[in-house]
C-alpha cells in the first residue's frame, strides 16, 4: 500500500512542475500592472498596462485549469505503457464524468441536497470545468477520475479483441469501459461529495482556529514526511485546492496581491491562511546553517571536497527550493538530525507567523521574490526586514545545533568518515567494446541499473520531482546507499521491493535513459 501511495504522490508532481514558472509570470504581471508601484505608466489603458495584462491572461492558465492539468498529468507518472494515450483517455473520461454529473444535478439536484440553479463559485459547491457546470470537486475529483482511468488503462489497454472488433481495441476499448463505469461514479459523487464539502468546511474552521499551533504542526509534518515521499499529499490540497480558501492558497494569494500590495496592514491580518505555505523558510535559512555545520565538522583533509559538494546543493535549496539533495546527505547517516531539522523548520515558521508575516513562502528565493518581495516591498518592507532578521537568527541556531550534535554524538556526516568525493563512473564496457558513442548520461543510467540488480531485476519505473522510483523483483541484490552516492546520485532508499534513487531535478531525463536501457 505504501508503495502505491508513494507512486501516486510522485505522479502528482508532473503538473506541479509548471507552477514555479506560472508563479513568476503572475508575480511579475501583478507587479508591473500596479499603479501604486509603477506609477502612471501602469494606468488603465496604457500600452504598458495592456502588454502586462496580456502576459497575465496567459500566466493564469495553469492555476485556472488545475483539474485538467492533474487529469492529464497523473497518467504520465502512473500508466505502465502508452502514457500519452492514457493521458488522452483520462481527459475524455473526465469530461464524460462531468457531463454525467451535469445531467444528474440539473435533473435530480434537490434529491442530493444541491441547488443546481446557483451560480458557480463561492459556497455553492459548483464549478465550471471546460465550460461544463458541475460539482466543484477540484484536484481531488480530477485525481480520482484520472486514477480510475489509469487503472483501467493498465488492465485493459492490451486486451485482445476479435479481428472484426479491431477498431475498438486499445484506447477506444479503455474509453468504452470507462464510459459505463463513470455513470455509477457520477451518481456516487453526487451523493457523497456534498457531504465531503461539509467536512472540508469543518476542517477549514478547525485549521483556521488552530492559529500558530496549526502552522507548527503542519510544517513539522511536511518536513518529517519527506523521507517517505508523502509530504506533497499533505500540502497539495491546501496549497492548490479549496481546503482553506477557494481555489487554494496560491491562487487566492495571487488574486489578492493588488489589494495586499496597496495595504499597510500586517500580512497576517490580510490573509492569515497563507501562513500554511511557510514551509520554504527552512530552505532559505536552514540550508546554509546545516551546510556550514557539516563543513565546519568535516576533517581538514576533506573540507575542500565537502565545500564543492555542499555549495551547489545549498544553492539549489535556497534558490529553487529543492532541499532533498542537501537533506539526503545526512538523513540516512544521522536520522536524528533530520528530526531536529523538522522541529526547527516548524518552530521558525511559527515564530515568523507570530510576528504577523504570511505569504506564499513554500518554494525557494525565486518564488518568494515573485509572490512577495517584489510586488509587496513598497508597503511591507519592514516586515520583510524583520523576516530576514528572524531567519538569520535561526540560521545560526541550525548551525550551532547541528554542529553540537555532530561533534557530541560523533555522527558520520560527509567528511567525517564518509568520503566526500564521488568516485569515477565505471566504464560502459559493452558499448565501449562495440565502439559506441557513449554519453555521461548513458554511463549514469547503466550504473543505476547495475545498482538496482540489473535490468532483469527491474519490474516498474516511475519518478517524482527529484527521485527515481523503481519496483524491483529482489531487493536483496540492490546495492547500498554508498554505491548510489558514489555513482553521482544523492543516495537511495530501499523499502521492501520499492527503491527510491535520489537524483535531483534532472530525474525525468534519467528516467527516460534508464527505461531506454531496460527496454533494449
Amino acid at each position: 500500500m505504501m508503495k502505491k501511495i508513494q507512486k501516486f504522490g510522485g505522479a502528482m508532481f508532473t503538473p506541479v512542475l509548471l507552477f514555479s514558472f506560472a508563479g513568476i509570470i503572475i508575480g511579475l504581471g501583478i507587479l508591473f500592472t500596479s499603479e501604486v508601484i509603477m506609477g502612471s505608466i501602469a494606468k488603465e489603458g496604457s500600452l504598458w498596462r495592456n502588454f502586462w495584462e496580456l502576459i497575465l491572461s496567459g500566466g493564469w492558465t495553469v492555476f485556472n485549469q488545475l483539474p485538467l492539468l492533474f487529469v492529464v498529468g497523473l497518467p504520465i507518472g502512473l500508466a505502465k505503457k502508452q502514457n500519452a494515450r492514457a493521458a488522452m483517455e483520462a481527459l475524455v473520461v473526465y469530461l464524460t464524468f462531468n457531463y454525467f454529473l451535469n445531467f444528474i444535478l440539473s435533473t435530480w439536484g434537490p434529491s442530493f441536497g444541491i441547488d443546481f440553479s446557483k451560480e458557480v463559485g463561492g459556497a455553492s459547491g459548483l464549478a465550471n470545468i471546460a465550460s461544463i457546470k458541475t460539482l466543484d470537486m477540484g484536484m481531488i475529483g480530477a485525481l480520482m477520475i484520472s486514477g480510475i482511468t489509469v487503472y483501467l488503462h493498465n488492465k485493459l489497454y492490451d486486451t485482445e479483441l476479435p479481428e472484426w472488433l479491431g477498431t475498438f481495441s486499445g484506447s477506444t476499448f479503455v474509453y468504452m469501459i470507462s464510459f459505463f463505469v463513470m455513470i455509477p461514479v457520477a451518481f456516487l459523487s453526487a451523493l457523497l461529495w456534498p457531504q465531503f464539502q461539509k467536512a472540508i468546511l469543518s476542517f477549514q474552521t478547525f485549521i483556521k482556529g488552530a492559529g500558530a499551533v496549526g502552522v507548527w504542526v503542519f510544517v513539522f509534518l511536511e518536513r518529517i514526511l519527506i523521507p517517505f515521499g508523502l509530504h506533497h499529499l499533505l500540502y497539495a490540497p491546501i496549497f492548490y485546492d479549496s481546503v482553506l480558501v477557494p481555489g487554494g492558497i496560491y491562487a487566492e494569494w495571487s488574486r489578492r496581491l493588488p489589494e495586499i500590495a496597496n495595504s499597510t496592514a500586517s500580512l497576517k491580518s490580510l490573509m492569515p491562511e497563507a501562513g500554511f505555505t511557510s514551509t520554504g523558510f527552512s530552505k532559505i535559512f536552514g540550508a546554509p546553517g546545516i551546510a556550514l555545520a557539516m563543513y565546519k565538522t568535516a576533517r581538514e583533509d576533506q573540507k575542500t571536497k565537502i565545500k564543492a559538494l555542499l555549495i551547489p546543493v545549498t544553492l539549489t535549496a535556497i534558490v529553487a527550493g529543492v532541499t532533498e539533495p542537501l537533506e539526503f546527505t545526512f538523513l540516512f547517516i544521522a536520522p536524528m538530525l533530520f528530526v531536529v531539522h523538522a522541529l526547527l523548520a516548524a518552530t521558525l515558521s511559527t515564530v515568523i507567523n507570530l510576528f504577523g508575516i504570511t505569504g506564499v513562502y513554500s518554494g525557494g528565493l525565486i518564488e518568494m521574490a515573485s509572490f512577495n518581495f517584489i510586488p509587496l516591498f513598497r508597503n511591507h518592507w519592514q516586515q520583510f526586514l524583520l523576516l530576514l532578521v528572524i531567519g538569520l537568527v535561526f540560521t545560526f541556531v541550525w548551525y550551532f545545533v547541528f554542529k553540537t550534535m555532530i561533534e557530541k554524538m560523533d555522527l558520520k556526516t560527509p567528511g567525517r568518515g564518509i568520503e566526500a568525493k564521488l568516485i569515477s563512473k565505471k566504464e560502459y564496457r559493452e558499448a565501449k567494446e562495440k565502439g559506441g558513442n557513449v554519453s555521461e548520461m548513458d554511463v549514469y543510467a547503466m550504473n543505476i541499473i547495475d545498482g538496482l540488480g540489473g535490468k532483469d531485476n527491474i519490474d516498474e519505473i516511475s519518478n517524482c520531482m527529484t527521485r527515481l522510483r523503481v519496483n524491483v523483483k529482489d531487493s536483496s541484490i540492490v546495492k547500498d546507499d554508498d554505491y548510489f552516492k558514489a555513482i553521482g546520485s544523492h543516495g537511495a532508499i530501499v523499502s521492501g521491493n520499492n527503491v527510491q534513487v535520489i537524483i535531483g531535478m534532472k530525474v525525468p531525463k534519467v528516467r527516460e535513459k534508464v527505461e531506454e536501457k531496460v527496454n533494449k
